[in-house]
Order: C-alpha cells, then structure tokens, then sequence
C-alpha cells in the first residue's frame, strides 16, 4: 500500500511542477509580447530621441 502512494504522491508532484512551468512559460511570453509593444510605441512617438520607457 505504501508503494502505491508513493507513486501516486510522485505523479502528484511532477504534475504539478509541469503545469506551474507551463504557467510560466505563457506568463513570460506574455510579458515579453507587452515590453516589444511597449519598445515599439515608445520608439515611435519618441521622434527620434533617446528617451526609453525603461532605464538600463
């Protein structure tokens, strides 16, 4: 009976990590989807300057 649920404790857990990585995945891309629209909206409207809506 132990065996059993440890096994069934061991897919519980890699289902878990698999889905908080897949939500991850979509946050991160999400993210980097509004900092391009972002860099590109700015980079427009800035007419050519130097001003960034972020400082590196």
């Amino acid at each position: 009976m132990v065996p059993i649920l440890l096994v069934l404790l061991l897919a519980l857990l890699l289902f878990g990590a698999g889905f908080a990585v897949k939500i991850l995945w979509w946050i991160a891309l999400i993210v980097l989807v509004i900092w391009l629209l972002g860099f590109l909206v700015r980079s427009t409207s800035a007419g050519g300057g130097r001003s960034r809506w972020y400082r590196w």
